[in-house]
């Protein structure tokens, strides 16, 4: 069967943390979680289901792994490739740039070919701005662990069940 590569990138360990929760929602062993930081361009190309993880740092910014890699996202062949995103952030602390990291990974891999599965809505929610909002829904699953965890893991549960509807695996 096709395996799922789950790229992500973490600072304090909280999108390493969700990573795993989220291949444990799949189940068995579909899921191959990687750290980015130890990734190069021919892992991704691996897959044709990527799952991409990160949490928007500081004020809208990329994790320091995934800014780090984000060149050599110009070195995968993302045609015919699905992408989902997922990430943590502060709806409260940062209502401004919630979720901008996604936004920011979406549009370039998108601008690359990736096709984006995996829009997660924006109602129970409170936020100003977002560059990861796109036709009123969110391009993957938001989470924020400052202010809702106790959310985290319904969302991914029902997240991780409308992919695996939207990723057409053989």
């Amino acid at each position: 069967m096709t395996k799922i590569g789950l790229f992500y990138g973490s600072q304090m360990g909280n999108t390493a943390d969700i990573a795993e929760r989220i291949a444990q929602a799949w189940g068995g062993d579909l899921v191959e979680v990687q750290d980015i930081a130890q990734a190069s361009p021919d892992d991704l190309a691996n897959y044709s289901c990527l799952i991409i993880g990160c949490p928007t740092w500081n004020i809208g910014e990329l994790q320091s792994d995934w800014e780090a890699f984000f060149p050599d996202l110009a070195d995968v062949n993302f045609a015919g490739k699905q992408v989902a995103y997922f990430g943590p952030g502060d709806q409260v602390g940062y209502a401004d740039n919630f979720m901008d990291a996604l936004g920011i990974l979406e549009a370039e891999i998108s601008r690359l070919g990736g096709k984006t599965v995996g829009y997660w809505p924006t109602t129970g929610y409170d936020f100003n701005e977002s560059q990861a909002v796109k036709n009123g829904k969110f391009v993957g699953l938001a989470l924020d662990e400052d202010n809702q965890a106790e959310l985290t893991d319904s969302r991914i549960q029902a997240w991780v069940s409308q992919l695996k509807g939207e990723f057409q695996l053989p």
